[in-house]
């Protein structure tokens, strides 16, 4: 199959995860009216959506070459297809999670064969291909924003739910006919200790501590019990690598837990937190993240030509300086002046997701499918176990606070009657905002309460914004690095995958 078509197909599948991510962002906040949720409930749903995506990730990155790419396509469609039926058929909180859990096992299923096959195909030039195949997230994410604001806030959330089923069914036509080439890897002749050579044990330790994190979480395990998994799972991997990894690709898998969260976790809560300015303009609040989106799209399908300029290190350090002043000017922005800082946040961000990936390619092809894959699983792990939670915590606390302060400055019981007592999975205990009491508050406690929620939600998108400042100069001292080895330059393999046929 002409390889053009097989990018098609891939293109077509990340279409359909983010398709997915944005309708759960959307619908997020009827599901908080119909099930009585807390902020850091549906910050743990939206991270519930990423999160579970390491697992597939890693586990086909460590199979692929033996299974091979179109049976880990077929295993993410019917992951798909079984979550999208626990969601529409979901009573509460647990079934939400459960659904969400599963269909984001098909998205790691997805990117676990579309990286590597990419990055195979196009050999040549990984920078221009990669973002090129994620320009697929942002336009999965127009078309599923469109059309689920085209229904309306009337519209049950089931039914908007329902739309995830569109994408899936289009990638999955794709399939039968589709025929794979070898990895560039294994037609190269890398062994497959090599391979896990190159992650080594330093990056297993990064995706078994996140993990198990959130596993603890679910099942109330002892932390005891989690550092024992921890280190069984990281001295397994040990056991077959039989080395730490290379040092500059653990601090890549490192640098991928605030880009992620940068990223990830602000599309995930953004239509939320932008609610307030929004609504104010008679606009629903998911129209930012439309907006953001499409310019993201454009800018990844030539992002190589400005690659080509900067250096794929120079390239992501100009995109973090521009993605923290984007998430600044979106926190103080109201009226027109929102547009203005949804083009800087999306012209930030990017170039971060698929420039990350080749560099982690470019470097270091001898890790095939497991060095580029780990990596996009260290971010989308921190993303849904850290990001999204932290950032519905920063905006509960934050509310709980200000609550405190109004009483004590009026002589009020407003934090009587309505917070309550939370559990966070990484914060601990806090006081939240309950509900259930705030949507039975007489209409000048309502309005209060709007407006203390409203500057609660700028605040968490000026805390998300000191992430890529540290990332700025994370790239800054990498960059200096390289020239002292002489310039950035791809490690090319003696002998290339063929293409498919």
């Amino acid at each position: 199959m002409p390889r053009q078509r097989l990018f098609s197909l891939s293109f077509a599948a990340i279409t359909a995860t983010s398709f997915c991510f944005i309708l759960r962002a959307l619908v997020v906040d009827q599901w908080g009216s119909a099930f009585a949720l807390s902020e850091t409930q549906k910050g743990e749903l939206l991270g519930a959506g990423l999160w579970p995506f390491a697992i597939t990730i890693v586990l086909f990155s460590l199979v692929i070459d033996r299974v091979g790419f179109k049976a880990t396509f077929w295993f993410a469609a019917l992951c798909h297809a079984g979550g999208l039926l626990v969601l529409l058929t979901a009573t509460g909180y647990g079934r939400l999670y459960l659904g969400t859990f599963v269909m984001a096992l098909g998205n790691g299923a997805v990117e676990a064969a579309a990286n590597p096959l990419i990055a195979t195909l196009f050999h040549e030039d990984k920078p221009r291909w990669l973002n090129r195949l994620h320009a697929a997230w942002p336009g999965g994410m127009i078309a599923g924003g469109v059309l689920a604001m085209a229904l309306g806030d009337a519209t049950a959330w089931q039914v908007k739910v329902a739309l995830m089923a569109l994408p899936v069914l289009a990638y999955a036509a794709m399939l039968p006919s589709a025929r794979f080439p070898l990895s560039e890897r294994v037609a190269s002749g890398v062994s497959y200790r090599e391979m896990l050579a190159e992650a080594g044990w330093g990056s297993a330790l990064v995706i078994a501590t996140l993990i198990m994190l959130e596993i603890g979480r679910l099942l109330a395990l002892s932390p005891l019990a989690v550092l024992a998994a921890v280190a069984v799972l990281t001295g397994a991997f040990a056991a077959f690598a039989r080395s730490a990894g290379r040092p500059l690709y653990i601090v890549l898998v490192l640098l991928m837990i605030p880009l992620a969260i940068t990223e990830l976790s602000t599309d995930s809560w953004i239509s939320s937190l932008m609610e307030p300015q929004m609504h104010a303009l008679g606009l629903q609040a998911g129209w930012v993240l439309v907006y953001a989106s499409l310019v993201v799209f454009g800018i990844r399908l030539i992002a190589g030509s400005v690659i080509a300029r900067l250096t794929p290190l120079g390239t992501l350090a100009a995109a973090s300086a521009v993605t923290a002043v984007g998430l600044l000017l979106l926190a103080g922005a109201n009226g027109p002046a929102l547009l203005l800082a949804a083009t800087v946040y999306g012209i930030g961000k990017s170039f971060f997701w698929g420039t990350s990936l080749a560099i982690s390619s470019e470097q270091f092809p001898r890790g095939g499918a497991v060095t580029m894959n780990i990596v996009a699983g260290a971010g989308m792990l921190a993303a849904g176990i850290i990001g999204s939670a932290l950032l519905g915590t920063v905006q509960d606390i934050g509310t709980a606070r200000a609550i405190e302060a109004h009483d004590l400055a009026q002589g009020t019981a407003l934090s009587h009657r309505y917070l309550t007592t939370r559990a966070g999975a990484l914060t601990g205990s806090y006081r939240a905002l309950d509900p259930t009491a705030a949507a039975a508050a007489p209409p000048p406690d309502a309005e209060l309460l709007a407006s203390i929620g409203g500057a609660a939600k700028k605040d968490a998108l000026r805390t998300v914004a000191v992430l890529p400042a540290f990332m700025l100069a994370s790239y800054l001292g990498l960059i200096l690095l390289f020239r002292r080895r002489g310039g950035y330059r791809p490690v090319v393999l003696p002998a290339n995958a063929p293409e498919a046929g």
